[in-house]
């Protein structure tokens, strides 16, 4: 019997939504709807959190299938009372076990993904050993600063989608998140290709999956397994 697919969901551990008095933490729905395609396709699903310990979420909706079975699952109800932190893993030298690394969104990843030397030595090594690298809406947040063992940025010269400037001003956050997610991406060499607001865009670049809002986790997902399962892959 050949060894299941694994992948690692990571997560923020930020809960401060910048000076609004708000909390923020990670979408509910951005993990929980890729969880449901992983774990469908019969891959192992880990979580990993930056901070480690019990990871903040937001926007939960109960009334939602796939984020009351993601929350209720026995393993993943574990894993969220007490995450390995990503400098954990590696330390451990885990990375090497996973085949695709999925970073979820929420804003809080906006203020502890970028440029963080745990979540990059994660993904480079997931994809320099031929892995998969995928992140929606705002878990884009984590390529910014990240680089290639040979210090090229990973993005650079490849086409993304993240959350937009247009859908962080229909927000009403574009003066709160520290920078814009999609000019920083720009700024690093990606090509940011936005569609509608509020509308699922998937962007594939070669082992590399990235989606624009929420509506765009369940495709990027998919498209994580599509990979995945290539002959060779």
């Amino acid at each position: 019997m050949s060894t299941p697919r694994r992948v690692l969901i990571a997560l923020t551990s930020h809960s401060r939504l910048g000076d609004t008095g708000r909390s923020t933490g990670f979408m509910v729905a951005e993990a929980a709807e890729p969880w449901r395609v992983f774990t469908k396709a019969g891959y192992a699903v880990d979580l990993v959190s930056v901070a480690g310990g019990e990871p903040p979420h937001t926007a939960y909706n109960p009334d939602n299938p796939d984020e009351r079975a993601f929350m209720e699952d026995p393993d993943i109800s574990r894993q969220l009372k007490n995450t390995p932190s990503a400098a954990d893993l590696v330390a451990s030298g885990a990375a090497r076990t996973y085949d695709a690394i999925l970073f979820a969104g929420g804003h809080g990843t906006m203020w502890d993904f970028p440029n963080n030397p745990s979540l990059a030595s994660l993904a480079r090594d997931i994809y320099e050993k031929g892995g998969v690298v995928a992140a929606v809406c705002h878990g884009p947040a984590a390529l910014v600063g990240l680089t290639l063992s040979d210090g090229n940025y990973l993005v650079a010269g490849k086409n993304v989608a993240a959350f937009t400037n247009s859908e962080e001003q229909a927000v009403g956050l574009a003066e709160v998140v520290p920078f814009l997610l999609a000019d920083k991406l720009v700024e690093q060499g990606a090509r940011h290709l936005p569609a509608d607001n509020f509308t699922a865009q998937v962007v594939v670049d070669e082992r590399l999956v990235t989606g624009q809002n929420p509506q765009s986790a369940t495709g990027v997902a998919e498209a994580v397994v599509k990979l995945l399962e290539q002959p060779g892959s």
